[in-house]
């Protein structure tokens, strides 16, 4: 039925590992991934509460933060669209202070379920390196002290020696192991549970890896209803214009021309939207110039993802995979390097030291402004010419940041906290902390208002209005108003929590509507399940993610954008004199959520059976 029923519990302080039931009555009401994982944090935050500890106490490195590696019903599910990912949950995270979250592809998320688990659940923390093996429904607590120190690549290459190739590896880099803020969980080499910091959590916990494997395989429940209904899907999947052919022909990137010509692809730390280089950088410049072959997670009939080269120059990089769109925009157009070679090279290191591409641009594009406006003393910057379009510059706080040398040790805390420490706060482009995606809000008002009150922060993939107002998918709607921008916003953030619980992959959605999924799941799962059912289940898991954050202290102050997009209109480009008109559609939104100053009412709490 999807599931297989078991939830592994590890202990790293006991050294101790357990097997429970995966609870059948909690997966109904959250299916999986993001949301169960959520209604776990949230129980282990009311024990917390009863045991005297406050919950802004937390410290997201220490022993009570809680790391959860979820997969859905979905998950490693043969011929379910795109269903080869995972989520990763944790209680605190360290650059943000509210729940951690983060979404990986490749094949780690299908192969924990071959090994028989839905779920590992991590807790506590070890004095000495280990690693987790997860194989054939047993699991086992290993010395990693021969890993430890290693890069991403050499770890894997390590543990895939030692247990053999039918396994998947997720790990952390040396950005992990130092505590870097951004730190990201590694797959597959090269595929990222990018944001909020869960690989500096990981690293907290002296945790290099977790290696999973297995001869277990989820089935649907009705299988001939599932293999009609995925028959469908799947159709639908290869003739949609965006799955069927932009994203494989050209990758994420093909956006790069597409938000450009939009006149809200942020260029030097947001300063403007329209980059007249852009091309040199874009998904069809990849294409031609640099990409050896397509690449597909576990069960993708998509294959958005880029193998890539570099065969000559100081930038030189002969096998490599990416970038994608976030970090061509990251690491290149937001710092004013337009120079897809030194991008791509920029990318291969983030993956091999394990750091969040769309972070790690960010930061450092926001210490060039800090550096061009002064704030910076020189001698902070050891000699690195830290401008703007300097691809060298970039190299070399990457690795910084990764090890915390240098100024690199003021980067590795992000943007927010960088921008602070030399009193312009104003100059993150951040929201609760977590640093924004590639598009500018100024030229889409609805992605502004999702930016504001996305639970995890900054967050393009938490309501994808980029979809509806750039492009055209379900319906063209205006980018540059606000009227009915907060419904808009609402949906596409219910039926994003309940795909990232299923769990499968967002792009899939260009494709499925909420009627495809029910008829997927009721298929998988058995139990019957509509339209209605499915988004239900969003709101639900939405909700609760929002009450765990209300006691962290987020409310509706935090709720809220950069000063930049508020107040300083777009210089040039179709958007050119738009700024976000934030307060009217979070007034809306707050009325359509039914919350109260950024905070659910009793009543709505009630209505969707929460907790």
């Amino acid at each position: 039925m999807g599931y297989m029923g078991r939830v592994l519990k590890v202990n790293l302080s006991e050294g101790s590992v357990k097997v429970e039931k995966t609870d059948m009555e909690i997966a109904k009401k959250y299916l999986g991934g993001k949301g169960y994982a959520v209604r776990v944090l949230y129980d282990y935050l009311q024990r917390y509460k009863k045991e005297g500890i406050s919950p802004r106490d937390l410290n997201p490195f220490g022993e009570e933060n809680v790391l959860i590696f979820a997969t859905g019903p979905a998950t490693g599910v043969a011929g379910f669209p795109e269903s080869g990912r995972y989520h990763v949950m944790a209680l605190k995270s360290p650059l943000t202070n509210s729940v951690a979250s983060a979404n990986s592809g490749g094949k780690w998320g299908p192969f924990l379920k071959f090994s028989g688990f839905d779920m590992i659940v991590i807790e506590g923390k070890s004095d000495d390196p280990v690693y987790l093996e997860v194989l054939n429904g047993s699991a086992e607590i290993k010395s990693a002290k021969d890993v430890w120190g290693r890069n991403v690549f050499e770890t894997e290459r390590i543990l895939k020696d030692r247990v053999g190739e039918n396994c998947s590896v997720a790990c952390i880099g040396p950005a992990g192991e130092n505590l870097v803020y951004f730190a990201c969980i590694m797959n597959d080499e090269h595929r990222a549970a990018g944001r909020t910091g869960v690989g500096a959590i990981m690293g907290s916990k002296k945790l290099k890896a977790i290696v999973v494997g297995g001869d277990e395989r989820p089935q649907p429940a009705k299988p001939d209803e599932f293999k009609e209904a995925s028959k469908e899907a799947l159709e639908k999947v290869r003739k949609n214009p965006v799955t069927g052919e932009g994203l494989p022909k050209y990758g994420t990137a093909i956006l790069v021309n597409i938000i450009n010509n939009a006149g809200m692809l942020p260029f030097k730390n947001w300063q403007t939207g329209v980059n007249p280089d852009a091309d040199k950088i874009s998904g069809e410049t990849l294409a031609e110039k640099y990409l050896i072959s397509n690449k597909a997670c576990w069960g993708c009939s998509i294959g958005c993802g880029r193998v890539t080269a570099v065969k000559s120059g100081c930038f030189q990089i002969l096998h490599s995979e990416g970038p994608e769109y976030e970090s061509v925009w990251a690491l290149g157009n937001t710092t004013g390097v337009v120079n897809l070679e030194a991008i791509i090279k920029a990318n291969h290191l983030c993956d091999e030291l394990g750091l969040d591409t769309i972070s790690m641009g960010s930061t450092i594009a926001c210490a060039m402004e800090l550096v061009e406006k002064g704030y910076i003393p020189k001698d902070l910057l050891e000699g690195v010419d830290l401008r703007f379009g300097n691809a060298t510059a970039l190299i070399e706080m990457i690795w910084r940041t990764a090890f915390k040398i240098g100024f690199g040790r003021y980067l590795a805390l992000g943007s927010k906290r960088l921008a602070e420490m030399f009193n312009a706060p104003e100059l993150s482009m951040s929201v609760k902390g977590l640093e924004l995606p590639a598009y500018d809000p100024r030229g889409a008002k609805g992605i502004g208002l999702n930016y504001a009150t996305a639970n995890r922060g900054g967050c393009h993939v938490t309501g994808y209005t980029i979809s509806p107002e750039i492009l055209g998918i379900p319906e063209k709607i205006d980018p540059l108003t606000t009227e009915g921008k907060a419904k808009w916003v609402k949906v596409f953030q219910d039926f994003t929590c309940v795909v990232n619980s299923t769990v499968n992959c967002l792009f899939s959605t260009f494709a499925l509507g909420a009627d495809d999924y029910a008829k997927l799941l009721s298929a998988v799962t058995g139990w019957e399940m509509s339209a209605n059912d499915f988004m239900k289940i969003g709101e639900r898991i939405y909700n609760l993610e929002r009450l765990i954050m209300n006691e962290f202290g987020f409310d509706g102050k935090d709720d809220t954008l950069p000063k930049r997009l508020l107040s300083e209109p777009l210089p040039e480009g179709p958007a050119k004199g738009h700024v976000v008109e934030l307060d009217k559609m979070k007034e809306e939104y707050y009325k359509l959520r039914g919350w109260v100053d950024g905070r659910p009412t009793q009543e709505k709490l009630k209505e969707l059976e929460i907790p």
